[in-house]
């Protein structure tokens, strides 16, 4: 059974991405995605990151303070990634120092 998933790169010479966290929501408040973010920041760091981006959709209540009380700051509100014509979806971004 797969309680989490998660996944990032680098997207700049120090700049890594959170491209995707996903946890059970019958197991969130475990932990779970404090290890698995804390797994991709230390292999983002291996490859020389400073810094670290995420984009959470504007209106996620589990995400957004998930990254806010790991250190993220709102830099700006953007299109969602793969808007069609008639879709209005917002992308936060926020980024953190590492």
């Amino acid at each position: 059974m797969v309680i989490g998933a998660g996944g990032g790169g680098m997207i700049g010479q120090t700049t890594g991405e959170i491209f995707v966290l996903c946890i059970d929501p019958n197991r969130r408040n475990e932990g779970i995605g404090s290890m698995l973010l804390d797994a991709i920041t230390k292999q983002q760091k291996q490859y020389d990151a400073t810094e670290q981006w995420v984009s959470v959709q504007k209106g996620n209540d589990k995400g957004i303070p998930f990254y806010e009380a790991r250190g993220f700051q709102l830099e700006h509100e953007q299109d969602g990634y793969g808007n069609g014509e008639n879709d209005a979806y917002i992308s936060l971004r926020y980024r953190r120092p590492l």
